[in-house]
């Protein structure tokens, strides 16, 4: 029979234990994957961000291929400017490329969406996106449809 202090300390091992891997999934479950420190950052304007957040994903196809790193407002131009960060793996994704702030599933996250163009020379250091669509609010949508839908009876 072991001893009540063997059964303690068996039983506040397996406790830290589980508190260790709770942590460590909930660091793995908010890390995107990218290194912060490789790649290279780019730049993007919209008119409206929505609920894009920094540390937001920035995915091509679907595959993260980076992260925003900040969002600040233009003070001369008025409009949002999103800072990302790309991984110095997808170095050479082309100048004309696009970008749009998507949302994952209808009440998800929203990231950005990031649309190859055509051009052979790529994205270097400090680069502007100059295509971009702004986020897509459920408001405004919901009320277009309501007034479109009014005016047609």
């Amino acid at each position: 029979m072991k001893s009540s202090h063997q059964i303690e300390l068996t039983a506040g091992i397996f406790l830290l234990l589980a508190i260790a891997a709770l942590v460590f999934l909930a660091l793995q479950a908010t890390d995107r994957g990218v290194a912060s420190g490789d790649g290279y950052r780019i730049e993007a304007s919209f008119i409206n961000v929505g609920g894009l957040k920094p540390r937001a994903k920035v995915a091509l196809g679907g595959v993260t291929i980076g992260q925003v790193e900040s969002i600040s407002l233009d003070p001369e131009s008025f409009e949002a400017l999103v800072v990302m960060r790309i991984a110095a793996q997808f170095d050479d994704l082309p100048e004309d490329s696009s970008a749009s702030i998507l949302t994952s599933g209808i009440l998800g996250d929203q990231f950005v969406g990031i649309e190859p163009g055509g051009s052979p020379e790529p994205l270097v250091d400090g680069d502007r996106l100059m295509l971009t669509n702004s986020a897509l609010q459920l408001e405004q949508l919901i009320s277009r449809y309501l007034f479109n839908s009014e005016e047609e009876e």
